[in-house]
């Protein structure tokens, strides 16, 4: 399906007005039991951390939002999907790779359609968090 039978199928015209004056997202924040382990593997892919906060919160800058890793009693989050948007799909490629090569699993990146043409790359990381790189084809 191109592009334009996608919109013209799934987004709603006229869009609805949005009800608040939202200005973006500020961030994900994800709860691990095993703090040390997931810190050292999200350290491993991303570098260190810009924010450091005691012994229980890290976060890196990612565009301009955070990622932020908490000490949590509740294990790996459930239910969630982080999604990270890259430069290119080359670029998505390579973090969906280090990811990967980091300990999390993942299939082969694929091209397809979610609210625009994207480079869809999925991983999960090794506490089981959904990981979605990706980057706009257009």
């Amino acid at each position: 399906m191109d592009y334009e039978t996608y919109r013209k199928k799934y987004f709603t015209e006229p869009a609805p007005e949005p009800r608040f004056k939202f200005v973006g997202l500020f961030g994900t924040t994800l709860y691990f039991q095993d703090y040390e382990a997931a810190v050292d593997y999200y350290q491993l892919v991303l570098g260190p951390p810009a924010y450091v906060e005691g012994e229980s919160t890290k976060g890196w800058r990612i565009g301009d939002t955070w990622l932020t890793l908490l000490r949590g009693v509740g294990g790996s989050p459930l239910n969630v999907e982080v999604m990270i948007i890259t430069d290119t799909p080359r670029e998505a490629d390579r973090l969906q790779r280090a990811f990967i090569e980091a300990g999390g699993q993942g299939p082969e990146p694929i091209d397809t359609l979610m609210y625009e043409p994207i480079r869809m790359c999925s991983v999960t990381d090794p506490f089981g968090t959904n990981l979605l790189i990706y980057c706009p084809t257009t």
